[in-house]
C-alpha cells in the first residue's frame, strides 16, 4: 500500500495545483476541503486512521487528524493546509503550478506551508511504522492565515495520545520555541458632525482621536519600558497604528472616526490584561469630551508562546539540528497547543521571508535535510 503514495514532486504538485486561499474578504476566501481529502487519501495509503473534521455546515473547511499506533506521549506533526491570496500580476510563475528554476521550487504554499506534508509523507513511508512504541500523529488544519478556527476547534480527545507537537512552519530548519503575540484591535468614535464654519455645531470624533492616539504611544513606551526579552530581535513588545479612517467631507466636522491597531506582546503579557488597559486608558482619556466610543477585537487574537528550554522536546530538536532554539515574532498555532498541555516547537523548511510574497519558494537544498530531521524526529520520540 505504501507504494501508491506518489513521489515527492508529485506530492508537491498535486497540493500546490490544489487552492485553499483563506482570506477574510469573503469574496477571495475557499475552503480547504480538497487539500484534507487528498492527505487523507495518502496516509491511509500509510497505513493510518483518519478522521476529518468539518468545520462549517457545508464542510468545505475541515482538519485532518490521521494516527497511527497507540499508547501515550504521542508525536505531533502539525500545520495548516490553507494559504494567503496573491497579487497575479506579480507573479512569474503560476501559483497554482509547481515550477522548479534555479534549485527552487515555486508555487504558492511551497514555503507557508503545504510542502511540510509531503515531506512528512517522503520522510515517514521509508519508517518501519509496524515498530512504533507512541502514537504518531498527523495534524492538519484550516484557516490559519486568518481566524485559526482550526485549531482553535481541537480539543485534547481529538488528539488523544499526544505529548509533543512539532509545526512545520517555515523556520529554515532552526527551532523556534517561544513566539509573540498578536491582537488586532478597531478603536471607533462617535461625536456629532456639523457645518464647519462654526465649530460649535459639532463635536469632531477626528480630533478626538487624536488625543486617543496620543494616548496609545504613550502606552507603548510605557509598555516597552517595562517589557523586554533579549532572545527577539525586536526585544520589546510592539504597537502599530496601522489604519484609520473617519468624516466625509472636509467643509463638515467629523462625526465618526475609526483606527486599528496591531500589538504583538511578548511571552508573559496576556491578551486579556492588554484590552482592559485598552479601555482604561480609552476611558481617561476621552472623559469630558462628550465623544463616545466602542472598541472591537478584529479577531480573537493569539496568545504569545513561550516553551521551556529544557523541555524534553526542545533539547531534542537542538540536539538533533544542531542549533539553539530561537525566538520570533510571527505567530502559529502554537499557543493552542500549548494550552492543551502540549510540548511545541516550531521548525520546518523554508524561510518566513518567503511566505506571503509574490514567487513564493521552497530552495531545493531545504528538502533532504528536512525529510532526514522528520525522520530522526520521528524514531527519537515514537520508536525508543
Amino acid at each position: 500500500m505504501i507504494q501508491k503514495a506518489p513521489g515527492i514532486i508529485e506530492l508537491l504538485q498535486q497540493l500546490i495545483a490544489l487552492p485553499s486561499i483563506s482570506c477574510t474578504k469573503p469574496e477571495l476566501d475557499m475552503g480547504n476541503r480538497q487539500v484534507i481529502d487528498t492527505l487523507a487519501e495518502w496516509l491511509e495509503n500509510l497505513g493510518f486512521s483518519t478522521n476529518i473534521m468539518p468545520l462549517n455546515d457545508d464542510g468545505n473547511k475541515a482538519n485532518l487528524v490521521a494516527s497511527i499506533g497507540k499508547g501515550r506521549n504521542g508525536l505531533v506533526l502539525a500545520g495548516h493546509t490553507d494559504t494567503v491570496p496573491f497579487d497575479e500580476n506579480r507573479w512569474e510563475s503560476d501559483p497554482f503550478s509547481l515550477t522548479e528554476s534555479d534549485n527552487r521550487l515555486y508555487g504558492l504554499g511551497t514555503a507557508d506551508m503545504k510542502s511540510f506534508f509531503a515531506l512528512v509523507i517522503e520522510a515517514i513511508r521509508d519508517l518501519d511504522l509496524s515498530k512504533l512504541h507512541h502514537p504518531l500523529i498527523i495534524l492538519a488544519t484550516a484557516d490559519e492565515e486568518t481566524s485559526m478556527s482550526g485549531a482553535r476547534a481541537l480539543g485534547t480527545n481529538d488528539i488523544a495520545g499526544a505529548r509533543f507537537v512539532v509545526i512545520g512552519e517555515p523556520t529554515g530548519l532552526r527551532p523556534v520555541r517561544m513566539h509573540k503575540g498578536m491582537m488586532m484591535e478597531a478603536i471607533t468614535l462617535t461625536g456629532l458632525s456639523g457645518h464647519s464654519s462654526d465649530p460649535s455645531l459639532g463635536n469632531s470624533a477626528l480630533e478626538a482621536m487624536h488625543r486617543v492616539m496620543t494616548e496609545l504611544l504613550e502606552w507603548r513606551a510605557t509598555l516597552q519600558a517595562s517589557n523586554r526579552n533579549p532572545l527577539f530581535e525586536v526585544p520589546v513588545p510592539t504597537m502599530n497604528l496601522g489604519h484609520i479612517h473617519g468624516g466625509d467631507n472636509p467643509n463638515r466636522i467629523c462625526g465618526h472616526c475609526e483606527l486599528q491597531i496591531d500589538i504583538r506582546p511578548l511571552p508573559g503579557m496576556k491578551l486579556s490584561d492588554l484590552r482592559f488597559e485598552l479601555e482604561q486608558r480609552l476611558q481617561a482619556s476621552l472623559a469630558g469630551s462628550g465623544i463616545s466610543y466602542r472598541t472591537e477585537a478584529l479577531f480573537d487574537g493569539v496568545p504569545a508562546i513561550e516553551t521551556a528550554a529544557d523541555s524534553k522536546l526542545v533539547k531534542a530538536v537542538e540536539k538533533l539540528t544542531g542549533k539553539s532554539s530561537e525566538a520570533v515574532a510571527f505567530s502559529t498555532e502554537a499557543p493552542f497547543y500549548n494550552g492543551m498541555g502540549l510540548e511545541t516547537v516550531v521548525l520546518g523548511p523554508g524561510h518566513i521571508s518567503q511566505a506571503h510574497q509574490p514567487d513564493e519558494f521552497l530552495a531545493m537544498d531545504q528538502i533532504r535535510p528536512t525529510i532526514q530531521l522528520i525522520q530522526d524526529i520521528v524514531r527519537r520520540f515514537c520508536m525508543p
